[in-house]
């Protein structure tokens, strides 16, 4: 009979869930809003969701630092859902590109907070041989709601005729249902509390030499993942509907809600390091098809391989942070984690949509690619421990 994961484990999974149902309903219209009805150039559209991601990131590093101090979880967490949760109505009444961006930077304020407190009560809650499974668990339940959410966006969509604004204010529904079930249900254990006080009083220069490896190689990566908003850009490129386009995300949160799950129980049993360079290698493979004039049919391969990427990366960068980082410094150490690959974050979506705008979607995307092999070398000349 396989392990059974801890409780905790799973109520993050479900809070992810309706959370990401909710956000990713506004991110599948974004794109379509602000270039198609706002006309703002692309390079608006990655310049607020860079902007929107590394402030997320960022303020990672501030909560792990606050949560390690407190030896508390739970406060960050659900401060950090309720913001994201008040940050919803703003969409429907924001009017340009800035009310639009100060939503969006309000709702990633939201995720920052939360973030590493929530990562590092997975990893407090579970054994270490088991937090492959864990971290993958919980991204596939929070991939349902993403895949789920442009699914929903398109029916809306078709049901109110594209009235947008209407749809923004259903979709503010379940964030609020996910601040209610990590109130009511999510419950932080005392066992963490009993680790040495005084650990917990040193600062970032205590994260260890094998964790600040790992977050380099993930600020490197980071610079070549830009937003998932330039794959629905791609499809109206190459001619795809407006309506339709949200599609895309469906198709890319399917392979990686699949295969999340899995890629961390692999990794329990192998190893993190070596998948984690299969994933790197398939975002390679999926920028160069992407790239490409392969029409719809590249489009859809592209897609799946970069979400197959994902699956393969976010949790075993997440397993690879909790395993070389003591239990006094661990939401630092993912803050920290957080920290670097918000700054990648931005310079990645904005460096892609400048691209995009002087030199079209091939050469953004054979950028990136360019940038995951770099990724790719550095892993692959880690030392062995880390």
């Amino acid at each position: 009979m396989p392990p059974r994961l801890p409780r905790t484990v799973w109520v993050l999974g479900i809070v992810s869930l309706l959370m990401d149902l909710s956000s990713e309903i506004y991110h599948a219209l974004l794109p379509a809003f602000l270039t198609v009805t706002l006309g703002l150039p692309v390079a608006a559209m990655g310049a607020i969701d860079g902007v929107a991601e590394a402030t997320a990131n960022m303020v990672k590093l501030i909560s792990g630092r606050l949560s390690d101090r407190q030896r508390r979880r739970k406060p960050w967490i659900m401060l950090g859902y309720g913001l994201s949760a008040l940050s919803k109505p703003l969409f429907p009444v924001a009017g340009g590109a800035l009310p639009v961006l100060g939503a969006r930077f309000a709702d990633r304020i939201g995720k920052g907070i939360r973030g590493a407190p929530r990562d590092a009560m997975i990893a407090d809650e579970t054994p270490p041989e088991l937090r492959g499974r864990a971290y993958g668990l919980r991204q596939s339940l929070d991939t349902v709601g993403a895949f789920l959410a442009p699914l929903a966006a398109i029916a809306l969509m078709a049901w109110l005729a594209g009235d947008i604004r209407t749809v923004f204010w259903i979709a503010a529904i379940p964030a609020f249902a996910s601040f209610l079930v990590a109130w009511l249900v999510l419950r932080e254990s005392e066992h963490h509390v009993a680790s040495d006080g005084k650990a917990t009083l040193t600062g970032f220069r205590d994260i260890t030499p094998e964790t600040r490896r790992i977050i380099l190689v993930g600020f490197v990566f980071t610079l070549a993942r830009f937003s998932e908003g330039f794959l629905i850009l791609r499809a109206l490129d190459i001619g795809v509907t407006a309506t339709l386009s949200p599609l895309v995300l469906v198709l890319f949160n399917l392979a990686f809600g699949l295969l999340a799950y899995p890629a961390g129980i692999l990794a329990d049993r192998v190893g993190a390091r070596g998948l984690l360079l299969g994933g790197i290698v398939l975002l390679v493979v999926a920028d160069v098809v992407l790239a490409l004039p392969f029409g719809l049919a590249g489009l859809i391969a592209g897609t799946l391989l970069w979400g197959g990427h994902m699956a393969m990366t976010q949790g075993l960068f997440a397993k690879l942070v909790a395993d070389s980082s003591p239990a006094p410094l661990r939401a630092t150490s993912f803050g920290a984690f957080f920290f670097s690959s918000g700054i990648a974050t931005l310079l990645a979506s904005i460096g892609a949509g400048v691209i995009w705008d002087s030199s079209g979607a091939p050469a953004t995307f054979i950028a990136g690619a360019a940038l995951a092999a770099l990724a790719a070398l550095m892993l692959i000349l880690l030392p062995r421990r880390a």
